[in-house]
C-alpha cells in the first residue's frame, strides 16, 4: 500500500494547492483534481515533460518576470519550450522586465496582476511565503530538481509548512551565485594589490582613478558588520526577531574603526556608488578597482578585455591582524504565483526554465552562477575568471536567507553614516553607539 501511495504522490502537482495570496497555504492539500502527472505513467526529467502533464490546459496565457538583462534570453528559452509540446495550444507566454528585488513586494500587492512565473533572491522566500503566494515545486518534479541542484540551493528554499509541519520546496533554484566579488583594472591594480583593501585603495589613489562600493546598500554594506563579528544567524525563537551570534564587541568597534579610517584617509578615491556605474567607470577611465556582482560581469568583461580582474572580497588590517572581507551570499530562485490561472503550465515552464540546459546558455551568455551542479562543472564555469571569484567569497559570507525586512535599511545607515565628512574615525565610544544603534535597529527594538 506504501509503495502505490508513493507512486501516486510523486506524480501529483501542487499547482492550485494555495487558493492564492491569502489563501489556505496548506501544501499537503497539494493534488486532487488540480493534479498535473497525467497518471503515474508520466515523466519529467531534464526539464522535459510528458504532454498529458499538461492535464487540459489549453489556450494557455502566462507572464513570466526577468530582469533587464535576462528578458532576451528568456524570450528564446520560452520559445524553445513551445516548440517542444507542439500538441500543446499556448495562446501567449509575455516576458516582462521586473528587476529580482521588487518581485515580491510586487507580487504581494497585487497577485493577480503579478507574473506567473518569476525570478526571486532567496531572503524573499520568507515574505512570500507568509502571504501565501508561492505554489510550491510540484511533487513531479522535486527528485529531478533536488538530484540536479546544488544541495545549498534546495535548503535555502525549503520551508515547514506551518499545518502539516513537513519540509516544503517553494521554487525552483536559478543560480548560486547571488553575491559579490572585487573586479579591478589590471593597468592600476596588480594580482597583489587586490588581496587587500589597503592594496587596492593606495594603488587606486597613486594612479588618480576611483574605487567604488555601494556603502549606502545594506547588501553591500552588511560586510563591515559582517567582518566586524557581528554576523546574522537567522531568527530567535518568535521566528520574526533576527538573531546574532555571539561576538567580541571590543574587536567589532576596532574592525568598524578601520574601515572608517581608509575611508577617510582614501577621500575622494573612495566612492559609495551602485555598482551598475562599475563598467562605465572603467570605460571612461575614471575608475580602478570596485565591489560588484555576478549580473554586471558581462559589462565589465566587455569593457576592460584583457586588462579584466577579479578576484574575492580583500582583506582589511585591523590591530595588525589581516581579516578577511565577509559579505552576503545567496541564491536566485524560479517561483510560481499561487494564483496562476495555468498551474500545471507555469510549474512545467518554471520546471525547464530551471533545467540544466536553460542554467548553461545563461551561464555562457549572461555570467550567472549555476545552481545545476553538472553545468557548475563545465569547462566554461570553471574557467570563468569571474564565476570562480564569486565562489570563493562564498566560502567567506553569510547565507541570504531569513533576513528581517528592517536589516538592509539598518545596514544601509550603518554604511553611510561611517562615509559621512564629519565621522570621526577615531572615536571609539561614537562608532560603538553606532554599532549598538545598528543592531538595534536591525531587531527593530526602536
Amino acid at each position: 500500500m506504501k509503495k502505490v501511495l508513493a507512486i501516486l504522490l510523486a506524480g501529483m502537482m501542487t499547482a492550485t494547492a494555495f487558493a492564492g495570496c491569502g489563501g489556505s497555504g496548506d501544501a499537503s492539500s497539494s493534488g486532487g483534481s488540480s493534479n498535473a502527472s497525467g497518471g503515474s505513467s508520466a515523466k519529467a526529467s531534464g526539464g522535459k515533460v510528458d504532454e498529458a502533464m499538461f492535464g487540459d490546459e489549453t489556450d494557455i496565457t502566462l507572464k513570466v518576470w526577468a530582469p533587464d538583462k535576462g528578458v532576451s534570453l528568456a524570450k528564446q528559452h520560452i520559445e524553445e519550450f513551445k516548440k517542444m509540446y507542439p500538441n500543446i495550444k499556448f495562446k501567449k507566454i509575455d516576458v516582462v522586465a521586473q528587476g529580482e528585488g521588487e518581485a515580491a513586494t510586487q507580487l504581494v500587492n497585487d497577485p493577480n496582476k503579478a507574473a506567473d512565473v518569476f525570478s526571486f533572491p532567496s531572503d524573499q522566500l520568507n515574505k512570500l511565503d507568509a502571504a501565501k503566494c508561492l505554489s510550491p515545486v510540484s511533487k513531479a518534479f522535486i527528485e529531478d530538481v533536488t538530484a540536479t541542484n546544488a544541495e545549498s540551493t534546495v535548503k535555502a528554499a525549503t520551508l515547514k509548512d506551518s499545518k502539516s509541519k513537513e519540509d516544503v520546496l517553494y521554487a525552483y533554484p536559478e543560480t548560486n551565485d547571488n553575491g559579490y566579488y572585487l573586479v579591478y583594472d589590471k593597468k592600476v591594480v596588480s594580482d597583489d594589490n587586490a588581496k587587500t583593501l589597503e592594496g587596492i585603495l593606495k594603488a587606486c589613489k597613486d594612479a588618480k582613478k576611483e574605487f567604488v562600493m555601494d556603502c549606502g546598500n545594506g547588501f553591500y554594506s552588511c560586510t563591515f558588520a559582517f567582518t566586524a563579528g557581528a554576523v546574522i544567524d537567522g531568527f530567535e525563537e518568535d521566528n520574526e526577531t533576527q538573531k546574532f551570534k555571539e561576538y567580541d564587541e571590543d574587536e567589532a568597534v576596532d574592525t568598524l574603526m578601520a574601515f572608517a579610517k581608509l575611508m577617510k584617509e582614501y577621500k575622494g578615491t573612495w566612492k559609495s556608488q551602485d555598482p551598475a556605474q562599475i563598467a562605465s567607470g572603467f570605460k571612461n577611465g575614471t575608475l580602478g578597482a570596485g565591489v560588484d556582482g555576478s549580473w554586471n560581469s558581462v559589462a565589465d568583461k566587455e569593457t576592460l578585455g584583457n586588462d579584466f580582474g577579479a578576484t574575492k572580497l580583500p582583506t582589511i588590517n585591523v590591530n595588525g591582524k589581516d581579516k578577511q572581507l565577509i559579505s552576503m551570499f545567496g541564491y536566485k530562485y524560479l517561483g510560481v504565483n499561487a494564483k496562476t490561472k495555468f498551474p500545471r503550465t507555469a510549474h512545467i515552464l518554471a520546471y525547464y526554465l530551471a533545467s540544466e540546459k536553460c542554467q548553461q546558455d545563461r551561464a555562457e551568455k549572461l555570467g550567472w552562477g549555476p545552481s545545476n551542479t553538472k553545468v557548475s562543472e563545465t569547462e566554461f564555469v570553471k574557467n570563468d575568471v569571474t564565476l570562480q571569484a564569486i565562489a570563493a567569497q562564498s566560502q567567506n559570507a553569510v547565507a541570504q536567507v531569513n533576513i528581517q525586512g528592517t536589516f538592509w535599511q539598518a545596514m544601509g545607515t550603518l554604511g553611510n553614516e561611517m562615509m559621512k565628512d564629519g565621522w570621526k574615525p577615531d572615536d571609539k565610544a561614537a562608532t560603538k553607539k553606532l554599532l549598538e544603534t545598528t543592531i538595534s535597529d536591525v531587531r527593530d527594538e526602536g
